[in-house]
């Protein structure tokens, strides 16, 4: 008798998209629809102004197909307050995110979870008499790290504020 092998599902490249649009109302509405249409998970989403007031800039991320990304992000330049549709998987540019997250802190606990702050560079933004707020910034996989280690602390709250992204040197965002 064979034992059924249960096969892990392979892991989705993550894909970082910015969009350079008019900021007007409805834009973020129909670049949500492109995806959503083609049953498209936005992990992430930053909205921004840009230099220029009357213009904004999205950074999206996502996991999907490669071939079906392809043909939203020609769908989203096609979109009328579009300007700029760029993919910057695979690209050199500079990546960062930050996190808040709240920590239920006895004193007795304290001091390890100081430890674990301080070797991810992470801040003490507020302490309460049985809480405290690290905010911490830097890679996705960083902060994926971080809070695998604060996990066992119990963490009450967390926020991210989703990947930022500018290309590097010349290259356009």
């Amino acid at each position: 008798m064979s034992a059924a092998v249960e096969l892990e599902p392979v892991p989705q490249q993550i894909h970082t998209i910015s969009l350079f649009v008019n900021n007007v109302p409805g834009v973020l509405v129909r670049v949500a629809l492109v995806f959503s249409r083609r049953g498209f998970n936005i992990e992430s989403l930053v909205v921004s102004p840009a230099a220029e007031g009357r213009f904004s800039r999205m950074t999206i991320t996502c996991s999907g197909e490669p071939e079906v990304l392809e043909q939203i992000i020609k769908q989203l330049a096609k979109l009328v307050d579009v300007v700029r549709a760029i993919d910057h998987t695979g690209d050199s540019s500079y990546e960062t995110e930050i996190a808040l997250i709240k920590i239920e802190a006895p004193l007795a606990e304290r001091t390890e979870i100081l430890q674990v702050a301080e070797h991810f560079k992470a801040r003490v933004v507020d302490y309460g008499a049985e809480s405290m707020i690290l905010q911490a910034y830097g890679s996705s996989e960083k902060l994926d790290a971080l809070i695998s280690l604060l996990r066992p602390y119990t963490i009450s709250e967390l926020v991210r504020s989703g990947k930022l992204l500018m290309a590097r040197g010349k290259s356009t965002t």
